[in-house]
C-alpha cells in the first residue's frame, strides 16, 4: 500500500517510515497540513497516518478539510493528548482510527494493514490465487507450500496484482503504490521486479503477462 504519514517529529517519522517499509508499504512523508492536502488530491493513498498536534494548521482542521471535499481516504490519527474530548472530536470530524503516543509499533502497522483493507473493500487478509497464497496480515507468501522469500517492493508488486487478480493493473499504479513521490525510481523498475518474482512464482504459481503499453496482469487461476 501507499501511506501518507503527516508528522512533525522527525525521529518518529523515521522510525515509523522504516517499519512500515519493511512491511512492504510505500510511505510519503511531509510536516505541515498543507502539504498534506496538496498531496492526498494528487496521489491513490490507501491509508493517511495524521498527527494531531502539527504546525500551522493541525490534524483536526487537515482531516475536516478532507471529509469537507469528500475524500474517503482512511485516516489514522495519533496524539500525545489523552482527552476523551480529543478523541471523540477526531471520530466526529471522520477519523477511522485513532492510536495515543507513545504507541507499540507493531499495533501502529496491524492498524494501517485494518484500514487499508477496508479501503479496498477487501476484509479478508488472505488471498489464494491457484497455489499462490498470500498472507496479507504477515507478509508471507507461498506457492503450493513453499515459502517465497520476497523483498519489500518484490512483495508490495505482488500483493497489488494479487489483489486485482484477472485485471490489467497499469505500470502508472504500480509506481505510485510501490515507490514513494521522493524515492528515485528506475526507468525499469516496475520491470525488474516482476521478472524476478516470474521467477520465484515458478511454474507452479500463477503467471503474470505484460500487456505490452499499459501494465501487467496476473492470472486468475
Amino acid at each position: 500500500m501507499r501511506v501518507l504519514m503527516i508528522e512533525d517529529d522527525a525521529a518518529l517519522a523515521r522510525s515509523i517510515a522504516t517499519l512500515l517499509r519493511a512491511g512492504g508499504h510505500a510511505v510519503d512523508h511531509c510536516t505541515g497540513g498543507e502539504e498534506a492536502l496538496t498531496l492526498v488530491s494528487g496521489e491513490p493513498y490507501a491509508v493517511v497516518i495524521l498527527d494531531v498536534g502539527l504546525p500551522g494548521i493541525d490534524g483536526f482542521t487537515v482531516l475536516e478539510r478532507l471529509r469537507r471535499r469528500g475524500d474517503r481516504v482512511p485516516v489514522l490519527m495519533l496524539t500525545a493528548r489523552d482527552g476523551l474530548d480529543d478523541r471523540v472530536r477526531g471520530l466526529d470530524l471522520g477519523a477511522d482510527d485513532y492510536l495515543r503516543k507513545p504507541f507499540d509499533p507493531e499495533e501502529l502497522e496491524a492498524r494501517v494493514r485494518a484500514l487499508g483493507r477496508r479501503r479496498g473493500g477487501d476484509p479478508v487478509p488472505v488471498v489464494t490465487i491457484g497455489a499462490l497464497t498470500l498472507n496479507r496480515s504477515t507478509g508471507q507468501a507461498d506457492v503450493a507450500g513453499r515459502p517465497l522469500a520476497l523483498r519489500r517492493r518484490e512483495w508490495a508488486v505482488l500483493d497489488a496484482l494479487a489483489t486485482r487478480a484477472g485485471q490489467v493493473v497499469p505500470r502508472e499504479l504500480l509506481l505510485a503504490e510501490v515507490f514513494g513521490y521522493d524515492e528515485p525510481v528506475g526507468p525499469n523498475a516496475i520491470e525488474v521486479h516482476v521478472t524476478r518474482l516470474r521467477s520465484k512464482l515458478g511454474s507452479a504459481g500463477p503467471q503474470i503477462r505484460t500487456i505490452r503499453g499499459v501494465g501487467y496482469l496476473i492470472d486468475a487461476g
